[in-house]
């Protein structure tokens, strides 16, 4: 997509300083900006690339003053992270494909509802009593189940597997191998020390505006559902077992893993490999970082912790100091 320094200053509410002619055709970091890119500029350590880099067009913030000539096309923006961000999604929106196709090698059934503008690729599968929403993308190779609800302006990358009866909202993103609805990790153990299956009979419940990375499950209720609310993020490679609650706009890194009906609050955010224990509960706003893990309940909202099992991050680093002179 060609994008001139004019039209972004128009959609960004932006100001041009240099050529308005100017034009990208590709996006890049600062420190690998070359003609025809466009880069951005937001935080004061990769300062020193505004000057050398080769890009035709550099969005900045209305306040930056350079000290040293630069070489290319500046948009002026209220705040550059912002504008970028909302660059690319505008980007990403003209890229999707709009137009009404169902493959032929595609399969579904006459009680599967479409709505419109809906694409289907080759080689994917929608059940029996599926209703798939407006403006909905499933790419090639996915497998939606009988009895599921999508919703609007969803899109399923290749391989991605959604099991019978669940529900998904507007506006999703599932990566591919995305597999929601798996049985949960749900085994009695038998007097001779052998295991018993646990029949899980409940379904997933995604709200709107959630986007879940590649590999990763989230399996279904035993009984009832396995919710996953508004707005939340989880990134590649993470598991959500059954009967879990995830507050909205909770945002998890890869390799989290959260056991059985465990609840999440909302606004948390969770680093990578953070591991939670089952049939907890988690409040608002708490941050665990990387590594953490969690084997009791935490009740007080807006704590960062650290560890495992974890505790205030403050007080883990003070220890971490003491732990070290210990050797010595």
């Amino acid at each position: 997509m060609e994008l001139s320094a004019k039209f972004l200053a128009q959609l960004l509410k932006g100001t041009v300083e240099g050529d308005e002619n100017a034009v990208a055709t590709e996006f890049a970091k600062i420190e690998h900006g070359k003609k025809g890119t466009l880069s951005f500029y937001a935080n004061p350590k990769y300062e020193s690339y505004v000057y050398t880099s080769e890009a035709s067009i550099l969005i900045v913030g209305k306040d930056f003053e350079p000290k040293e000539p630069v070489k290319a096309t500046l948009v002026r923006v209220e705040n550059a992270y912002s504008a970028i961000a909302d660059l690319l999604k505008y980007v990403s929106e003209k890229k999707k494909k709009a137009k009404r196709h169902r493959s032929l090698r595609a399969r579904w059934f006459l009680s599967t509802r479409f709505g419109k503008k809906v694409y289907l690729g080759a080689f994917s599968y929608v059940g029996r009593h599926t209703t798939v929403g407006d403006g909905t993308i499933i790419h090639e190779q996915v497998y939606i189940g009988d009895n599921c609800t999508v919703g609007k302006n969803c899109i399923f990358y290749p391989g991605v597997r959604i099991y019978p009866g669940m529900v998904i909202g507007d506006n999703v993103i599932l990566h591919s191998g995305v597999t929601i609805g798996a049985d949960g990790f749900g085994n009695a153990p038998r007097p001779d020390g052998s295991w018993e299956k646990i029949e899980h009979l409940g379904n997933v419940v995604i709200g709107n505006d959630v986007e879940i990375g590649a590999n990763t499950t989230v399996d279904r209720a035993q009984m009832e559902s396995t919710i996953i609310g508004n707005g939340v993020r989880i990134d590649n490679l993470c598991m959500i077992a059954h009967n879990v609650i995830i507050g909205d706009h909770t945002a998890m890194a890869a390799q989290t893993g959260i056991a059985g009906s465990t609840e999440i609050g909302k606004y948390c955010i969770f680093g990578g490999q953070v591991g939670i224990a089952g049939h907890l509960k988690i409040a608002d706003h708490t941050t665990i970082m990387a590594q953490g893990g969690v084997i009791g309940n935490i009740r007080k909202e807006g704590q960062v912790l650290l560890g495992s099992p974890v505790i205030p991050a403050r007080q883990y680093m003070k220890a971490y100091a003491l732990f070290k002179q210990a050797a010595e």
